[in-house]
């Protein structure tokens, strides 16, 4: 693990929070961190999550944010993508194998309620 967390501020968290509900449910993370109206986080702990943020004066709005999560299989990356379009996400790409990034990359790229760019990766050949 390279982060302890990653946040994005969101323009309403209750639209965002049944959104992330869903397709970070696909990739097996459940929640992990509720602050009520202020930050809910999704990982495997409070030490390994990414939260999402009600964007307000202090914190602003999030843009031009690209996360990618990992998937343990190309399924879990299927299913993440049709969660995601079918509770208010925007196809950005796909799922498929991209061997333009590397050998056995097979991702799925959706933007999120408020236009952030999410993706989810199963690596063949992750170690």
């Amino acid at each position: 693990m390279i982060f302890n967390h990653v946040q994005i501020k969101v323009k309403d968290l209750k639209t965002s929070k049944l959104f992330y509900d869903r397709v970070m449910s696909a990739l097996g993370y459940d929640q992990v961190l509720d602050i009520p109206d202020i930050v809910i986080g999704y990982g495997t702990s409070v030490h390994d999550m990414f939260e999402i943020r009600q964007a307000d004066q202090d914190a602003p709005l999030s843009h031009a944010v690209h996360i990618s999560f990992n998937a343990d299989t190309t399924k879990s990356v299927d299913d993440f993508y049709h969660l995601a379009l079918e509770n208010g996400g925007t196809c950005h790409g796909k799922p498929g194998p991209r061997p333009e990034y590397e050998d056995g990359y097979y991702a799925a790229f959706v933007l999120d309620p408020d236009g952030h760019n999410i993706e989810a990766v199963y690596a063949e050949q992750r170690e």
